[in-house]
């Protein structure tokens, strides 16, 4: 049998049948601000986290900040 792609993710799916309603504008604010807090919080984690992981300190980023540290693509 073959497995069909879906189009959707499993989030996109959840939310779709979560608010199957119309949302007033107000609401609808409110829910894309929620949105963006959640996923600015992970965000956050990740970069504590790999701060962490790397021992840094705030001279290292002024370093970072000063330097080029994109790679040309060849």
């Amino acid at each position: 049998m073959n497995n069909i792609s879906q189009p959707l993710s499993n989030v996109q799916l959840e939310i779709l049948k979560a608010f199957s309603y119309n949302l007033s504008p107000s609401e609808l604010q409110e829910f894309r601000d929620m949105l963006a807090k959640y996923f600015a919080e992970r965000a956050i984690q990740f970069a504590n986290k790999v701060w962490d992981e790397k021992g840094w300190h705030d001279k290292d980023v002024d370093r970072m900040l000063n330097t080029k540290m994109r790679k040309s693509k060849k």
